[in-house]
């Protein structure tokens, strides 16, 4: 077998085996096939395509490249949950404590963020001492002892899927929906998940732009995980504007705490909800949506899952006290309060613009590398369809050492962000169905 063959085969519009698959993904892993090589295939699938059996085929390469973690001796339906990435999203900080509480095992490996914000590792490690580079020996021990961990991936999962995505983000090849769809469904399954949800955003905060298009992703998804005997379930929900409240990392965490208490915003409940009961639904933990939603208010209401989230916190080596002392967190100095300058509702607020004001004030990075400001971020004071008066405050933004001329683009980055209108506006649809 020869790349350069496989290569003109998928040009064509050829259907690969199993195998040209295989030798494609283990050639390149192991060195024997260049970057020219491997970029050439990529492009010519963005162009030709996979069928399902083939992204399930690129999909099963992808785990067996790496370690694959086992967790049968605990349970037989270990969850997980995965987005695919947007602004203000902070569920796994509510949603898993929340699932462990009710019975579910889960396992969640999470990343650091690169681009506007923090990923949900960057989040977690805003709280002092918190831990997040666990062992397996360490990460199998606390989902046995508390029915959760939250760890840093493991650089030995899926590492044919780590090369070529650095090789798919220097060429173009990202945004193919098989080539997505294998990188984020292998390492679902190599993290030791029966049962996975997944939650696909769209708009101006997510890397798919329309409902449309996240669909047939997400049904994409579902048949890769029935091929490879994997319970997967997909919620398509919209980035157009934040989720919740706050953006950046220490913030975001204080309002996964006070959302434990019982104080949160419509949009982050209605998607926490949503992902919770196709989860409880999967590993049979709950009969119905009804019961499951009845489950899911009653450990939230009588403070059982935020007793479950300082557990994590606790099993994991930070400081408890940050549950009722906010203080402790790292939260910028300096404030600024962006107004409106009318009066009406709010018509529109561009996530991607609000997430681009919050990176220049220190709450992302654009490598690995770079330092993250935990106390940088952005609260909303106002979203879609809410009334502001002329002078109240729609945003306020909050950072440490930023230079005059960072501070000069977010600031006006964020007053460009929103919209008012005279009329009255509806409250934008969170989560799309078929």
């Amino acid at each position: 077998m020869r790349a350069v063959d496989l290569i003109q085969k998928k040009k064509e519009g050829l259907k690969h085996t199993k195998e040209e698959i295989y030798f494609l993904v283990n050639g390149y892993t192991n060195g024997q096939i260049e970057d020219y090589q491997m970029s050439a295939w990529l492009m010519a699938v963005c162009f030709k395509g996979l069928d399902d059996e083939e992204t399930a085929w690129l999909t099963q390469s992808f785990v067996e490249s790496g370690d694959i973690l086992d967790f049968s001796d605990i349970s037989t339906n270990v969850a997980d949950k995965h987005s695919t990435g947007g602004v203000g999203d902070k569920v796994t900080l509510v949603l898993i404590p929340i699932l462990a509480q009710l019975g579910v095992y889960t396992a969640k490996l999470s990343g650091r963020g690169l681009g506007f914000t923090g990923g949900t590792i960057d989040k977690l490690e805003s709280i002092p001492n918190f831990r997040c580079e666990l062992s397996n020996e360490e990460f199998f021990k606390q989902i046995k002892d508390i029915k959760v961990a939250i760890s840093s991936q493991s650089p030995n999962l899926t590492p044919a899927d780590g090369k070529i995505y650095a090789l798919r983000d220097v060429t173009a090849t990202v945004d193919n929906k098989s080539l997505i769809c294998a990188s984020v469904v292998s390492k679902k399954i190599a993290s030791g998940a029966k049962s996975i949800v997944l939650d696909v955003k769209y708009g101006s905060g997510a890397f798919l732009k329309t409902p449309e298009a996240a669909h047939e992703l997400g049904d994409l998804m579902i048949k890769t995980g029935k091929l490879l005997n994997r319970n997967i379930d997909v919620v398509v929900s919209s980035m157009e504007q934040p989720l919740g409240l706050n953006i950046g990392n220490s913030l975001e965490v204080i309002e996964s705490i006070e959302f434990l208490k019982g104080n949160y915003s419509e949009d982050l409940y209605e998607i926490t909800l949503e992902l919770a009961t196709k989860t409880l639904l999967n590993c049979s933990a709950a009969q119905n949506e009804i019961q499951a939603k009845e489950m899911v208010d009653k450990v939230i209401q009588d403070g059982s899952a935020l007793n479950k989230f300082r557990e994590i916190i606790i099993a994991q080596g930070g400081n408890e006290n940050v549950i009722n002392n906010y203080s402790l967190f790292d939260i910028g100095k300096n404030s600024i309060e962006i107004k409106a300058n009318q009066e009406g509702y709010i018509s529109n607020l561009i996530a991607l613009e609000v997430a681009h004001s919050a990176k220049l004030l220190g709450a992302g990075r654009d490598k690995k590398s770079d330092s993250i400001n935990f106390g940088a971020g952005i609260s909303l004071r106002k979203k879609v369809g809410d009334f502001v008066k002329e002078n109240e405050t729609v945003m306020e933004l909050f950072y440490d050492e930023v230079s005059e001329s960072k501070l000069n683009d977010a600031i006006n980055i964020a007053k460009n962000s929103f919209e008012i209108s005279s009329q009255k506006i509806e409250k934008p649809q969170l989560i799309f169905k078929n």
